[in-house]
């Protein structure tokens, strides 16, 4: 019977060893409210022309800490805004590289690009040129949202105990390319044969019980199923996802991070029922991921964050931004004198834009790649054909929202996420057709760094 007792003890340290193995990482999590306390302008639509009108739907910070071994820990935190800015992702995290001593490379903030939220302060001038009470609203909004995230990280740090991590993919079908072409140029509407990324990516972070404790997932579609005419604050439907979630598994969290989306829509849109409807599609696809069998995640944690210039078209001249002074549009007025207003100081207008990228590593599994910028889809189907053979998730809108980044084809095509976007965001003019392969190469080469190959 030495045979059994041998076998036995063998099947013992076998299940001890991978128990061990799939929980070799501490999670923790913390949250906070950041819906707006009284009327403010919200960020989306240069249409609206007043403050908001009430709450439909609160809107959340949430954040997950992963950490391997002594490892420093990794932190994602995702808002329900429009997107992170300098004046909040960059001081939150000088904030807890100070308290925390956490490194940059292992800080990632994603909003999900909600178009039914606040504006968020930059520390200067916005599209809509605010003044008194509004524009005070909008500043003191932006730093209680950065005082709750900074929060929400740090319960989250302090609450990390054992979990098992796993990775899997879905599927969802309302995100549609939304450029379409007319006899005026590229507009916006529904295009059933532009690209899209429909796939879903999921994280699930489970407790050593193995009851779910955090859902994290991904989509590569705008938050616009709530338009210009909607004055009530809400998260649209990657709210309503996360929210139909945690009804689903009380006491876990679902966070969600805004994919390559720059030139798709959820369709249809238009009605807080239709974000509703994607919210619980996207709530399904994501709950049929959590009941299959999914990748196990394992080692040590790898993480990088740069930061690259992504070149701009040559610049116009002094005579178009003059021109551009009697335009029709007020937008096209208001940056043209801005653009002016820089020239007649003696300054100098860029050539280029920093854009932050980041890539975290888990072990030799999953890898996600993360991008500034509104990043448009091509982005997200190049690196995925670039990087075969692996779990690769990318995600845009992190860090800092600061304009569209049209690929090559958007460039020579034309339309809103290639010029009149940079009317709003300030940029003086267009990217240069060297942009997709600029990012592209800085993506790729993090990425084979962070695999070691």
């Amino acid at each position: 019977m030495r045979w059994a007792r041998t076998l036995v003890s063998a099947l013992a340290l076998f299940v001890l060893t991978a128990g061990a193995a799939a929980q070799e990482y501490k999670v923790g999590l913390g949250r906070a409210d950041i819906t707006p306390d009284g009327p403010i302008r919200m960020a989306g639509y240069g249409s609206r022309n007043h403050p908001s009108e009430g709450v439909e739907q609160h809107l959340f910070a949430k954040a997950i800490a992963i950490q391997h071994g002594e490892q420093p820990p990794l932190v994602l935190v995702t808002a329900d805004i429009i997107g992170f800015r300098p004046y909040v992702a960059e001081e939150a995290a000088k904030r807890l590289a100070k308290q925390l001593a956490l490194p940059r490379a292992s800080l990632l903030f994603i909003g999900s690009h909600t178009h039914a939220g606040p504006i968020i302060h930059n520390g200067g001038g916005d599209m809509f040129e605010l003044r008194g009470v509004e524009a005070l609203a909008v500043r003191r909004y932006a730093d209680r949202l950065r005082d709750r995230v900074c929060q929400a990280a740090s319960d989250a740090l302090r609450a990390m105990r054992p979990a098992r991590i796993a990775f899997g993919r879905g599927r969802a079908g309302f995100a549609m390319n939304r450029r379409v072409f007319t006899a005026r140029g590229v507009d916006f509407g529904a295009n059933p044969d532009g690209p899209t990324d429909q796939e879903v990516p999921v994280l699930r972070v489970e407790a050593p019980d193995g009851r779910i404790r955090a859902i994290v997932f991904g989509y590569a579609c705008h938050c616009t199923t709530l338009t210009g005419d909607h004055y009530r604050i809400n998260g649209d439907w990657a709210g309503y996802a996360q929210e139909y979630l945690e009804r689903a598994h009380p006491g876990a969290a679902a966070m969600f991070v805004t994919g390559c989306g720059g030139d798709a829509n959820p369709e249809p849109r238009g009605t807080v029922e239709l974000a509703r409807e994607h919210g619980l599609e996207m709530a399904g696809a994501v709950s049929r991921v959590l009941k299959e069998k999914l990748t196990p995640l394992r080692g040590p944690l790898h993480a990088q964050f740069d930061r690259i210039a992504l070149p701009l078209a040559p610049l116009p001249s002094r005579q178009f931004f003059d021109q551009r002074l009697h335009d029709r549009d007020a937008f096209v007025q208001q940056h043209a004198r801005r653009q002016l207003e820089v020239l007649d100081r003696g300054g100098k207008l860029p050539t280029s834009h920093e854009c932050p990228v980041q890539v975290w590593q888990f072990g030799h599994g999953l890898t996600l790649a993360a991008m500034g910028g509104e990043v448009c889809v091509e982005y997200d189907l190049r690196l995925k054909r670039a990087v075969p053979g692996g779990a690769l998730w990318v995600a845009g809108y992190a860090n800092d929202v600061f304009a569209y980044i049209p690929s090559v084809k958007i460039l020579l095509e034309g339309g809103y996420e290639a010029d009149y976007n940079l009317i709003y965001y300030g940029l003086p003019t267009r990217f240069s057709n060297q942009v997709e392969d600029a990012l592209v190469k800085k993506m790729l080469q993090m990425i084979r760094a962070a695999r070691g190959s």
